[in-house]
């Protein structure tokens, strides 16, 4: 029987197979321990708090999957999987997913519009990934 995860896997299709490797998980688990870290030190502006955690989320959310011998093609890929490699629900993920567009819109249209209770979420939400990581 196949893993939703390898349902993903082909030609055309989001993910592909790849054995995990222990240093790229070192460094993706020791980037965003230290990324969530930072992104709590109330002095920094907001958006740097911003995009301090949302890369954590990307690399501990990367980490679960290249732990499981998948590699996504694409960013967001990470964030959709959640359930199938760390069992996370929705309450999770959607916090992910709408800050994943709010960078894409800073990154590509420079129109980055962050306040303090979606930056509180994201940082609640990558702990939750850094927390299920752990277990």
């Amino acid at each position: 029987m196949s893993s939703p995860l390898d349902n993903l896997c082909g030609p055309g299709k989001p993910l592909q197979k790849e054995a995990p490797d222990a240093n790229e998980l070192a460094g993706l688990l020791r980037s965003g321990t230290a990324r969530l870290k930072d992104a709590r030190n109330a002095t920094l502006a907001l958006e740097s708090q911003f995009d301090l955690a949302y890369n954590a989320a990307h690399s501990l959310s990367l980490a679960a999957l290249r732990r499981m011998g998948y590699r996504a093609g694409n960013r967001y890929t990470v964030f959709q999987v959640l359930p199938h490699t760390l069992g996370l629900g929705p309450e999770v993920w959607r916090v992910l997913d709408k800050c994943h567009n709010t960078r894409n819109l800073g990154e590509y249209e420079g129109l980055l519009d962050v306040d303090e209770r979606l930056v509180k979420d994201l940082i609640t939400a990558t702990q939750t990934v850094a927390d299920a990581l752990g277990k």
